[in-house]
């Protein structure tokens, strides 16, 4: 095949792969507004056995718990709202480009060598595509850098799961 050939070849190829990922993520942003509040109670799930620190897995306890959520939009890129959790704790919660948080302080999450403990902060980020009952992301829970006498933050990320029950 001649030069010219190739690189018209070469051309076509991009140009082909172009648009099947702009039409790939075209379905993509389609499901990542947020024109639909969360209203009603759910199941959260967060998979232990699936949790990571620094990149290593290791076994963690599964945590379920009902979730009673309350939220409005203004926009549909604007959410705003309340979790009230069946654990004790009550957080807002918030969307912005098709991903839903949630973030509150667990006391005593880390536990320290002196018998102390700190309190870590837990991200949940979770967004849905195809059921608008069940949404999926992560549950990621820091503790502070320098907690427990170590410069450096203890992390603990876990897949989660919010499945809509009411």
């Amino acid at each position: 095949m001649s030069r010219g050939a190739t690189r018209f070849a070469a051309a076509v190829a991009m140009f082909t792969v172009a648009i099947i990922v702009g039409v790939g993520n075209a379905a993509i942003a389609a499901a990542t507004d947020c024109a639909t509040p969360l209203n009603g109670t759910y199941t959260a799930i967060s998979d232990g056995q699936w949790a990571k620190t620094r990149d290593s897995y290791h076994d963690e306890a599964t945590v379920m718990a009902t979730w009673n959520i309350t939220s409005t939009c203004t926009t549909f890129l604007d959410c705003t709202g309340n979790v009230a959790s069946d654990q004790g704790w009550s957080a807002g919660a918030f969307c912005r480009a098709g991903l839903w948080h949630v973030v509150h302080d667990v006391p005593g999450w880390e536990p320290c060598a002196d018998g102390t403990a700190v309190t870590g902060r837990q991200h949940f980020i979770f967004s849905t595509v195809d059921n608008p009952n069940e949404f999926t992301g992560w549950d990621n829970t820091k503790g502070p850098s320098g907690g427990c006498g170590i410069n450096q933050w203890q992390t603990v990320k876990m897949p989660f799961k919010l499945i809509k029950i009411e």
